[in-house]
Order: structure tokens, then sequence, then C-alpha cells
């Protein structure tokens, strides 16, 4: 299903939706140049972004009634921690 991507174990999914849905993504899809892969790669990356959306939205509600500077210094120091973690960390090299 879809390309594939060497660190990637890919699985199969069965949905069901609208007829009308379908056409429509086909359409987009065929309207770019539809190549294999692509209505599965289209749909991965719409579940990503739609769990990240949610991600976010809840985090945004477990801190809705922090003070803004309080939230502000609780983040700052977040990316300053995350920051020197990865300067400890060795890099590594990507091979192709």
């Amino acid at each position: 299903m879809g390309t594939t991507r060497p660190d990637t174990q890919l699985t199969r999914l069965t949905i069901t939706w609208s007829k009308d849905t379908d056409l429509a993504l086909r359409s987009h899809l065929g309207a770019r140049g539809l190549k294999k892969g692509a209505l599965s790669k289209f749909v991965e990356d719409a579940v990503k972004w739609r769990l990240l959306d949610q991600s976010i939205n809840e985090v945004r509600s477990a801190f809705a009634d922090m003070p803004a500077d309080e939230l502000e210094n609780l983040i700052d120091k977040a990316v300053a921690s995350a920051r020197r973690e990865k300067r400890r960390l060795p890099k590594r090299r990507i091979r192709k």
C-alpha cells in the first residue's frame, strides 16, 4: 500500500466513507496527476495532521487556566532543556 519506505512497516486498512468524499478526493488527486500510492499517502498525511491538531487542542485545554507569563516561562524552560539535551547527544550520520 503506497510507496514503501525502508524505515517504516506498512499495514493495510479498510475504510468506509461517503461516495461524495471518495469522488472529491480522487478528483483532487487526479487533477494533480494521481500516481500509485497517492491516495494512501494523502490519507496517512491527513490522519497525522488530525492527530497533531487534537493533541494541540488537548494541550491548550490543559493549560487554559494558566497565566500567560507563567506558561511562557514553562515553555522557555522546556525549550532550553530540549536544546541542552540535543547538544549532549552525539551526531549521527545518515547513510544513503
